[in-house]
């Protein structure tokens, strides 16, 4: 998919840095044409020399090179690639990206770019987590950059948590899924999968049987469509797709803020088993017995409620499709559920024990819409998925 391609390679100066030499790699081995620029502080950590090996071709690094801008180098550098990747985008490349400065090579290509801009940030926990790099970010996501990672992981100053860089295999995926032609290319879509967790109190917490294979496996059949995909999970058994933009929640509260943070969108896919309530009185220490015999009495909450926000609110997607996961009266219950929410589909299913479905590898869902309801046979959860795509691709045009 990539044979030709120009890829950008701009690497900035974090020690994640050391990753971008198997980036080169990666791109080189599925025939992509790699051009890196190396930042000042990027050359820390990895040499010119060892990026120009793999490369296989000039190192780019001075924005006053005498020799490049003869004839405004920096211009035709940005103008030629198919797209630009920042690997790793480090906290000062975003907050320069964010603002529109140009105060050195990196920077200036950015700004007279007009291809595709896809970033890897990598950055200490708190650095990302701190509130000047989340504007920062929902600035690139509302300028249509498109972000790939961070993970959560051991970071190397020794501390836990969103941060790592996205594996360079993952960070190929993601570019071959951007720079694939499909009928949703150029779209963004956000899908919801897997159960909320609601505390109870630091140890225990309440939750649901869900997966999160469907909801996986429908952000994968969108991506292998050609959209960009923001895929907000909680806890799920099974892990997320490479080459989506995936943003980790635990609770139905964090979701829905993700959510919210993530539109404008063309279409938003709710398929989280998203928990109806939360323990308002949640403890903050572990709850012990006490030798009474009586229950702790815990106080309920109702939670956000996700799916009639997007279909009701401001900057609504074309296409809302929700999920009903129903124990009986599955057509009467998910019709009505079409209704109140105001979403445009409903994916209803019968998850009685007996079915296997949730948890299980496949599943059988009837389509309610405005035109009725359409039952669609019991399927792997893959095809199920790539049905839906396939006609979420339709109404989108």
């Amino acid at each position: 998919m990539l044979a030709g391609k120009r890829i950008l390679l701009i690497i900035g100066g974090g020690i994640a840095a050391y990753k971008s030499l198997e980036l080169i790699r990666l791109f080189s081995k599925v025939g992509a044409v790699v051009v890196p620029v190396l930042t000042k502080a990027g050359a820390e950590f990895v040499t010119p020399l060892s990026v120009s090996a793999l490369a296989g071709t000039k190192v780019y690094q001075d924005l006053f090179d005498l020799g490049d801008e003869a004839e405004m180098g920096h211009i035709q550098l940005s103008r030629a690639a198919d797209l630009v990747v920042v690997a790793p985008a480090t906290a000062d490349l975003m907050a320069k990206m964010a603002a529109g400065l140009a105060n050195d090579l990196a920077s200036t290509l950015l700004l007279a770019t007009d291809k595709p801009v896809m970033i890897a940030p990598a950055m200490n926990v708190r650095m990302w987590l701190h509130a000047a790099t989340q504007r920062n970010l929902a600035t690139l996501r509302g300028d249509a950059i498109s972000v790939v990672g961070p993970n959560e992981g051991d970071m190397a100053c020794g501390e836990y948590g969103p941060g790592r860089m996205a594996e360079p295999a993952e960070i190929l995926a993601a570019v071959e899924a951007k720079l694939t032609t499909g009928p949703l290319m150029g779209r963004h879509v956000i899908v919801t999968s897997g159960p909320t967790h609601e505390p109870i109190d630091p140890v225990r917490y309440i939750a649901n049987r869900s997966s999160g294979a469907q909801g996986t496996a429908i952000a994968a059949a969108l991506r292998d469509l050609g959209a960009s995909v923001t895929f907000v999970t909680g806890p799920a058994r099974v892990a997320p797709p490479a080459g989506v933009q995936v943003v980790a929640v635990e609770t139905a509260q964090e979701m829905a803020a993700a959510v919210a943070a993530a539109l404008p969108a063309d279409a938003a896919v709710m398929a989280a088993a998203v928990a109806d309530w939360r323990v308002a009185n949640a403890a903050t220490s572990k709850m012990k017995k006490d030798g009474s015999g009586r229950a702790p009495a815990l106080e309920f909450a109702e939670n956000p409620d996700i799916l009639a926000s997007v279909s009701k609110g401001a900057g609504r997607p074309r296409l809302v499709v929700g999920f009903a996961a129903e124990t009986d009266d599955v057509v009467a219950h998910a019709t009505a559920k079409h209704l109140r929410k105001g979403c445009d589909w409903i994916v209803a299913n019968d998850v009685r024990p007996g079915t296997g479905i949730m948890g299980g590898s496949e599943n059988a869902v009837v389509l309610i819409s405005d035109a009725g309801a359409e039952v669609w046979p019991r399927l792997p959860k893959d095809e199920v998925a790539r049905r839906l795509a396939a006609r979420i691709a339709e109404a989108l045009g």
